[in-house]
């Protein structure tokens, strides 16, 4: 911040609060007898007002040279000695300002005079925290304090290694071709990222893999494996389970497989801090980090950061006057799209204000306190989430403005991390990267005026919502549905006879972004191409044909996997043999080989559905209420990114393409040993670290690993 600016802004400061000390002295001479600042024979108001701001002015220059001075002579005082005397202090100070004042305007009793320091005191320190929500570098050398004395009462003030430590941060659903539009121009969007980009770091985009969403992307990135993760959320047909990625049983068991699976604890075993994260990567410091949020007991601290984030009472001001202004500024952006009747457009009124300041403001604020605090601690490895970019996007557009404004927030949001870094007993090296990006476009009940639940149950001859029905595509997905099963037509539109019997299976339709997946509960494993067309001879024809629906992939008896398109086109995985035109090209290459590689899942749905794309416009159709989404193939949604400084080795030739989070957790791993610092735990260490996460409620207690068995 230029030199000017900062002298304007502390001016302003003080001024605003000598404002608000003289109206409070205007206030209580109005209210307590015994306290008066006119002469015996009265004053006019502004002879008043005038008194007042003279009287506020000494006793905030007294307050400020005097006060330290007796703070270092009291410093021997028992605590609770010191507690008894401020009042008594101030209130000296206060009775000492006002015979400062000229012609003895103003006078007070002794016992007043403590009262009214007291409140004086109380509104000057409300209304400089309320001042300095916005500033910055006040709230940065807050925060660099704090964690220097928790950091003084565990270790010392010892320097920490020569080594660097390094801060993973990820923002969430930040896609790359948007963070390079981001970083562009004279007057770049995130001035502090467009810095690096320019200087100090490098940018590469990477693929996701088909499931592009948080729970695959961040599992993988932490614990080196997304198998059998094919969405956010999805059916477990043995157990009857409905696995959601966010909730914290979910995010247990799965981090509980995958370590299972991988054999070691994670990419912050050593000496790591998760913050704000699903998985906690085996970080032995957790917070805001829902794997462990299920737990009980005192190693549960995974809502520790809230607690020593908000008992500062500074922050707790700024946080919470900063996050009253989110809901008046999502209320406000709402009510402008809705009389601009901008499209597309999704509901944004219920609890979505809140969740939205929440998910901006609150974790924002817990999640960097807790970084700076891991960073002047000397940790060694620190990964953290910053997820409010993602929750706006979602509801507003990724490149809406409403979004673009919180990449400014968390423009800044950096910068503290990294200005903290200069008070860090080791030197540390910032890596951003992102999970996935956001496809935009209307959703799908917006565009056709039906769910993709509303289609299923169509093309299997199940009842559907009136509303429905009435829609072009869901009157002839009913209609071909019936024609199938040799059904008698409709009157007048009104059903002439049951369509559903005793034998019918009733789907279920799960949405992941603009992934859907389709699930017959009745039928054990995948059911088959050719069972399904006996079952509901329409429904696979009434999906490919849809013009909402790119690709289905259904498992065939005769020819393993199949992508079915419009038109009869299909994608004979196994064999690579197309008829018609491929369904899959409009997504690019790769897309064949990420949905073969889903398809081996055990989890995976019956059915997987990938909504349309548009490679000229990238717009798809979620299947869920957002105009913002990811989750399947299509558009900027399996593009995000990874900016890295320049003194590590760049993801070069030998790891080819970055495609799927597993390949960046290797290039990540290899960055921390290049520092010589975290020696991931393996082996015999995982078992421990495996030991440790027991299955999550709901879930079946897993099979011994094969080095626990009996040999």
């Amino acid at each position: 911040m230029p030199r000017w600016k900062s002298l304007s802004g502390t001016l302003f400061r003080v001024l605003a609060v000598w404002l608000v000390s003289s109206l409070t002295l205007l206030v209580l001479a109005a209210l307590l007898p015994d306290f008066r600042l006119q002469s015996a024979g009265g004053d006019s108001l502004t002879r008043t007002a005038f008194t007042a701001a003279l009287g506020a002015g000494a006793f905030g220059l007294l307050s400020a040279l005097v006060w330290p001075l007796l703070v270092r002579a009291l410093l021997l005082v028992p605590a609770l000695v010191i507690g008894l005397l401020v009042f008594f202090l101030n209130g000296s100070l206060l009775l000492l300002a006002l015979d400062l004042i000229p012609e003895g305007r103003g006078q007070a009793a002794p016992e007043t005079a403590v009262i009214v320091a007291a409140v004086m005191s109380a509104t000057s320190s409300a209304a400089s925290g309320f001042l300095a929500v916005r500033n910055d570098e006040a709230y940065h050398r807050r925060l660099v304090r704090l964690a220097g004395r928790r950091r003084g009462r565990r270790s010392g003030a010892a320097r920490g290694p020569a080594t660097p430590g390094t801060v993973f941060l990820q923002l969430d659903g930040l896609g790359h071709d948007l963070l390079c539009e981001a970083v562009r121009g004279d007057r770049p969007l995130m001035k502090t990222v467009a810095r690096w980009t320019g200087d100090s770091h490098r940018l590469t985009p990477w693929r996701t893999d088909w499931s592009s969403q948080t729970g695959a992307s961040q599992l993988a990135l932490l614990h080196g494996s997304n198998e059998d993760l094919p969405a956010f959320r999805w059916y477990e047909k043995e157990t009857r389970t409905l696995v959601v990625s966010n909730r914290p049983t979910s995010a247990a068991e799965l981090q509980r497989r995958a370590i299972e699976r991988t054999g070691d604890g994670g990419l912050l075993a050593y000496d790591g801090a998760s913050r704000g994260n699903l998985f906690s990567g085996g970080a032995d410091q957790v917070a805001l980090v829902m794997s462990v949020a299920a737990r009980r007991g005192k190693h549960n601290r995974s809502r520790a950061g809230y607690f020593a984030y908000f008992s500062d009472p500074a922050n707790a001001t700024r946080t919470a006057v900063s996050f009253v202004a989110e809901v008046v500024r999502e209320i406000v952006q709402s009510l402008r799209t809705r009389f601009r009747r901008e499209r597309p457009r999704v509901p944004r009124g219920g609890l979505y204000p809140v969740i939205r300041a929440f998910a901006t403001v609150v974790e924002r604020d817990v999640v960097v306190a807790a970084v700076i605090g891991d960073m002047i601690a000397g940790r060694t490895a620190v990964y953290a989430d910053l997820v409010g970019y993602d929750e706006v996007a979602h509801h507003s557009g990724p490149a809406h403005r409403d979004a673009l404004q919180v990449l400014r927030s968390l423009d800044r949001a950096i910068a503290l991390i990294a200005r903290a870094a200069r008070h860090a007993p080791r030197p540390y090296r910032v890596v951003l990267l992102s999970d996935h990006g956001q496809s935009h476009g209307p959703t799908f009940l917006d565009r056709y005026g039906l769910s993709l639940g509303d289609l299923v149950r169509a093309g299997c001859g199940l009842p559907v919502p009136r509303r429905a029905g009435r829609t072009p595509s869901g009157a002839e997905a009913r209609e071909a549905a019936r024609a199938a099963l040799h059904r008698p037509e409709e009157a007048g539109g009104q059903r002439t006879e049951k369509t559903e019997g005793p034998a019918s299976s009733h789907p279920l339709v799960l949405a992941s972004g603009n992934l859907g997946l389709v699930s017959f509960p009745d039928v054990p494993g995948r059911i088959t191409r050719e069972e399904l067309d006996r079952r509901h001879p329409a429904l696979l024809g009434t999906l490919a044909n849809h013009p909402g629906i790119g690709f289905v992939l259904v498992r065939s008896a005769a020819h393993g996997p199949v992508v079915l398109g419009p038109s009869g086109a299909e994608h004979h995985l196994d064999t690579g043999h197309i008829l018609g035109t491929d369904p899959l090209a409009p997504f690019g290459a790769g897309a064949a080989e990420a949905v073969r590689r889903t398809d081996r899942f055990p989890h995976t749905a019956d059915l997987m559905v990938n909504s349309a794309y548009d490679p000229t416009t990238g717009a798809v159709h979620a299947f869920e209420e957002q105009i913002g989404s990811h989750g399947g193939l299509g558009g900027a949604q399996s593009h995000p990114f990874l900016l890295w400084p320049v003194e590590l080795t760049p993801p070069g030739p030998e790891d080819g393409p970055l495609t799927g989070a597993e390949q960046v957790h290797q290039v990540l791993r290899r960055w921390l040993g290049e520092a010589e610092g975290p020696q991931l735990p393996l082996g015999p260490g995982a078992d421990e670290l495996r030991r440790e996460v027991p299955p999550a409620e709901g879930f079946p207690s897993p099979d011994p690993a094969p080095q626990d068995k009996p040999r």
